[in-house]
């Protein structure tokens, strides 16, 4: 089975929590809880006829970052790390009721691009269930 979400936004990295007292620990970012939420919201309207996925999945993330108005390279090669953008989008999908834990990601493949006219900023996320035993 394959599931394909497409989220608008600006796609924000899930970075480390900070301590503020009385055990409670906050996001660093103010921009992950929005983004998170926008993936949350759209993988559950995704999944509205759709049963929760089980087992292994592969994850295919794209991401479409705004290009900065000074920057002039190709590639957004700098900030935000790919692998925090990646932890927001698993925990999106995940309180969206993609699958039961993100545990069950065996591969993601992840990529980050700025966006271009007519493909605004956001993210295409691409879920398969894995039913076959490994090659390897």
């Amino acid at each position: 089975m394959r599931v394909e979400v497409t989220v608008r936004g600006v796609p924000a990295p899930q970075g480390s929590k900070r301590h503020v007292g009385s055990g409670r620990m906050i996001e660093q970012s103010r921009a992950v809880g929005p983004w998170r939420e926008a993936v949350r919201a759209e993988t559950q309207r995704t999944m509205e006829h759709v049963a929760i996925l089980d087992g292994p999945v592969t994850l295919t993330v794209t991401f479409r970052l705004p290009r900065p108005k000074t920057v002039k390279a190709a590639w957004p090669g700098k900030r935000p790390d790919l692998d925090k953008l990646c932890r927001a989008v698993l925990d999106g999908l995940t309180d969206g009721g993609a699958w039961h834990d993100d545990g069950q990601v065996v591969v993601i493949r992840a990529a980050k691009f700025y966006a271009r006219d007519g493909f605004p900023p956001g993210c295409v996320l691409t879920i398969d269930q894995l039913k076959e035993e490994p090659a390897c």
